[in-house]
């Protein structure tokens, strides 16, 4: 089992009624930033997302647009979901589909194994159920309806009806669970997060849990329940188990990778982390599995002050800023200007302004200008410093820093405060060119040494960003890489390990540098109207 000396995380799979918009792609670089962060700080890291096909929804979707869900879900998969990990540079290990046997003989033998330990039975239930959360609620969840929805109860995530469903079902004794639930909220406090999130799931539990029915007659586009084919898995229940199915658990055979890499953090939606920090944990602890090793629920992205969805026509597809902007820009704004974890508000001004003014001329222009003042006054070759003022060893200081800070904001998954943590180098080493003026040094021949210095100093200090910014921009730390000659002497930027990124001194003087182009090119402002 995994030990603290693994990193396993996953996103949530996600429904493939419809395109996937930019707030999936937030969820899928939020989980991709730390799987990259861990793999380049030497832990063995493994990354998960994937589709969940099964369902109700699935099955109307499928219905209204006149194919079967299988046809849908591969038509989906195939032009929309795998296409949008290259749009946004995800480096995942695995994608996990509900379609697939390896995933539907876990899910039965998973469900075999619970019912014969005596915690599945069968009754009736009845109550009101949103197909867009694929849930019961209690109708203390839902609202009343407006306009053309006066005087029915409404889901007040998707905005629609809820309907009333009578019908007999198999029930998970999930309120056995709601102490030891309880148990490892207090002696796992960092189990849910953020703390607001947390509260929540608490209070919520501490109410009382009820059975959970986890079978459905009323529809067949499901996994079959073993024991009894009228029934299928509830798709919640079906899809939880992905997690695990992934890394290849049987519940009569060891599992390598299952061994190595669970618990693993599940980044999630605030919306569903209630079935993941309380289903989902129940499920485990009733098949005697462990727990995942952490919940984090990020907030909700907003256009317009509302929730981003297809249904209410607030929903951006990636590509429309991906191909604008590239994918490193998507990464970064998404990563900075959110705190992660907080609702955050999307708009097209914002990304255009911070594009601009910390990716172009902030970071970039500041690669462009010392890879272009290596070549113009060291002949491509990067210099051997001289002696180092009370200037060179506040960058060296604050390189140093950095690399603490923001690895300690990645353990609380605090993307913003790394980031932020990282671009004080940017600050810091361009405010340093500001005050040393390489390009007047360079007149003075006396001061070779020190113009020098100065330069080293720089090329340095983006030594460090490209190691450190890699996880969030991929691209652009690559072509800086390359244009600083580092690869030749200390390997491909991928093998560098972040936790020695501020160890002082690492590109060699004599690495010839390479023309650097434009990291973050200017954009046409009608571009992005």
């Amino acid at each position: 089992m995994a030990a603290g000396d693994s990193f396993s995380v996953t996103t949530p799979i996600f429904y493939v009624n419809d395109a996937p918009h930019i707030g999936h792609a937030y969820t899928e670089v939020a989980a991709d930033v730390l799987a990259r962060w861990h793999r380049q700080s030497g832990v063995p890291t493994w990354s998960l997302t994937g589709t969940d096909e099964h369902g109700q929804k699935i099955l109307r979707t499928a219905v209204a647009n006149g194919v079967t869900p299988k046809e849908w879900a591969d038509k989906l998969v195939a032009d929309a979901w795998i296409p949008l990990l290259k749009t946004i540079d995800i480096a995942n290990d695995d994608f996990i589909r509900t379609t697939e046997e390896r995933h539907e003989s876990v899910v039965q033998q998973f469900l075999q194994k619970l019912y014969d330990d005596g915690l599945i039975y069968d009754g009736e239930y009845e109550g009101y159920y949103c197909v867009g959360c694929e849930e019961y609620k209690q109708q203390s969840d839902l609202v009343d309806g407006t306009g053309e929805f006066a005087g029915q109860y409404v889901c007040p995530i998707h905005g629609r009806p809820v309907e009333v469903l009578k019908e007999k079902n198999y029930f998970f004794r999930m309120s056995q669970f709601q102490q030891r639930l309880l148990d490892l909220y207090e002696s796992q406090p960092d189990f849910i997060q953020p703390d607001s999130l947390r509260n929540e799931i608490v209070s919520f539990v501490r109410r009382g849990l009820d059975d959970l029915s986890i079978s459905r007659q009323s529809f067949d586009w499901g996994v079959r329940v073993p024991w009894d084919d009228k029934h299928v898995v509830y798709v919640w229940f079906d899809a939880l188990i992905n997690y695990i199915s992934a890394l290849g658990w049987r519940p009569d055979a060891p599992a390598e990778l299952f061994d190595r890499f669970w618990p693993s953090n599940h980044i999630v939606g605030k919306d569903i982390a209630r079935f993941h920090a309380v289903i989902w944990p129940a499920m485990l602890m009733a098949a005697d599995l462990p727990v995942p090793r952490r919940v984090f629920g990020h907030g909700w992205l907003l256009v317009g002050g509302e929730k981003m969805s297809k249904s209410k026509l607030t929903g951006i597809a990636p590509s429309q800023i991906t191909d604008v902007f590239g994918s490193d820009a998507f990464r970064y704004y998404f990563m900075r200007a959110i705190a992660f974890g907080q609702d955050g508000s999307f708009s097209w001004e914002d990304l255009a302004a911070r594009y601009q003014a910390e990716l172009a001329n902030g970071f970039g222009n500041l690669a462009s200008r010392v890879v272009a003042m290596v070549g113009r006054y060291c002949d491509g070759v990067v210099p051997e410093a001289g002696a180092a003022s009370e200037a060179e060893a506040g960058i060296q200081r604050t390189v140093a820093d950095a690399v603490g800070t923001a690895s300690a904001a990645i353990d609380r998954f605090a993307i913003s405060d790394s980031i932020a943590a990282v671009w004080s180098i940017v600050d810091e080493l361009n405010g340093y060119l500001t005050v040393q003026e390489p390009w007047k040094v360079a007149k003075d021949d006396s001061q070779t040494e020190r113009l020098h210095t100065i330069l080293y100093t720089a090329a340095e200090g983006l030594r460090a960003l490209a190691v450190l910014l890699s996880p969030v921009l991929p691209q652009a730390t690559q072509k800086l890489w390359a244009a600083l000659g580092a690869e030749p002497h200390l390997g491909a930027l991928a093998d560098q390990r972040i936790p020695d990124a501020g160890e002082w001194g690492q590109l060699p003087a004599g690495a010839r540098t390479q023309a650097l182009e434009a990291l973050f090119p200017r954009i046409d402002h009608e571009a992005t109207a």
